[in-house]
């Protein structure tokens, strides 16, 4: 059976996995999806009492938490999203994973991209003059920036399931030096997804992210998702990108390493 780690990214936690659990365990694999420092319960409950110290979590302490649970395990595979698809990109720049997809990712090195709601949302986040507060995600946010293809009502009711708040410093440790990657060097077969409505990361920065891998012995994809947003996992039709997930997969486990850096655009 084949281990398989879910990364979760900034302003969700394991409930944002349940269905694709469901999906990949029903597929034989051993699924564990591991809750960054500070995300561990409801989210109801996360977001009614913050818990203390949220605000000064760091990029570095959640990489911590998530190779702990990659510890023991051999070379699983990782499926992550937003902060969790750079994770991913860091694991299977390490080494420490078979294979990785990573969804919507942050992209590494400091790479950014002038569309407005990159701008936007980044510097809400990152806002240097807010300090170490967390940013507190309300639904009227959730709906407008990370869920946007949902209707109200289906961004409300998405909203109160899965979105908790989260600490500025993980994305400002991702423009660091936490969050760089040697993109010229071999990695892990690595497939990235982008939504092209999502008004966090825009799926031309997801791949500009693909373009940076040179490394020609290595497996590096590229795949976007027409009208889905940044809350692709679970927004309807999240089963055609588990497919894909899975199918990305199955074939690169199957043969790692033999096939060379291509776009599937």
């Amino acid at each position: 059976m084949t281990d398989l780690i879910f990364v979760h990214g900034m302003f969700q936690n394991p409930k944002s996995w349940e269905k694709w659990v469901g999906y990949f365990s029903a597929r034989g694999y051993d699924c564990t999806v591991p809750a960054w420092p500070l995300h561990e319960g409801e989210p109801q409950a996360l977001r009614e009492n913050p818990p203390a110290g949220l605000g000064d979590l760091h990029l570095a302490e959640v990489i911590a938490s998530i190779e702990a649970a990659v510890a023991g395990k051999a070379r699983p595979v990782m499926i992550g999203h937003s902060v969790g698809g750079l994770i991913t990109q860091i694991f299977a720049s390490r080494g420490l994973i078979s294979a990785g997809v990573a969804i919507n990712s942050v992209a590494p090195n400091a790479m950014i991209d002038f569309d407005w709601g990159f701008i936007k949302n980044s510097a809400i986040i990152a806002n240097p003059l807010k300090g170490n507060d967390p940013v507190l995600m309300d639904a009227k946010t959730f709906h407008g920036a990370f869920a946007n293809t949902l209707s109200e009502e289906e961004a409300a009711r998405e909203f109160e399931r899965t979105a908790t708040h989260d600490s500025r410093n993980v994305l400002r440790d991702c423009m660091g030096a936490d969050g760089r990657i040697d993109v010229d060097a071999p990695h892990a077969p690595l497939l990235l997804v982008g939504g092209e409505e999502d008004q966090i990361i825009p799926a031309h920065l997801t791949e500009k992210n693909f373009d940076a891998y040179t490394d020609a012995g290595s497996i590096t994809e590229f795949l976007p998702f027409a009208g889905r947003s940044h809350y692709i996992c679970n927004e309807p039709g999240w089963e055609e990108v588990a497919g894909a997930a899975l199918a990305f997969i199955e074939r690169s486990v199957r043969a790692p390493g033999t096939a060379t850096a291509s776009s599937l655009v």
